[in-house]
């Protein structure tokens, strides 16, 4: 009878000197490209439902408009009527040009002419408050614009 040893042969060490190099490469990166939306919502937004979405993908390329009433904490210093959130403030209509001129002289000039308004309107506020916006967008030249919604399971909601 035959003795025969089983040797189980392994491959040479993985070397994991550099790991923590590449994992701090890492984190530099997403800390340089990571940016964080500091503005605190003064207005409430209730958003309306849609049955036919679409995502926008880039966020490079949008600029947000908030479109509401205050909220509850913020109605003795803003009253109760339909309010314009601009960043992190409260606006007026005519404050609508500089800021959205203001934020495309932000991006980059290779997607200046990619930008897109979104308005995140609530959905108790009037059709008349969204067209006046809308006139300000057009004296900007900006005309594509988005209408953000929540997505609708229901199917009866079509139009």
């Amino acid at each position: 009878m035959s003795t025969s040893r089983n040797h189980q042969r392994s491959g040479p060490a993985i070397s994991t000197a550099s790991l923590p190099d590449i994992v701090f490469m890492l984190l530099f990166f997403f800390m340089t490209v990571t940016t964080i939306n500091n503005s605190e919502l003064l207005v409430e937004n209730d958003l309306p439902k849609a049955t036919a979405v679409n995502k926008l993908d880039k966020k490079d390329r949008i600029i947000e408009i908030y479109v509401g009433t205050p909220k509850k904490n913020m109605e003795k210093a803003l009253g109760t009527g339909t309010r314009i959130q601009l960043n992190d403030r409260i606006a007026h209509l005519n404050d609508i040009v500089p800021y959205v001129l203001g934020e495309l002289a932000k991006k980059p000039e290779a997607v200046r002419n990619f930008v897109t308004v979104s308005m995140k309107v609530d959905k108790s506020v009037k059709v008349g408050v969204v067209s006046d916006i809308k006139k300000e967008l057009q004296k900007a030249h900006l005309f594509k614009v988005n209408y953000t919604t929540y997505q609708s399971n229901d199917p009866n909601m079509g139009f």
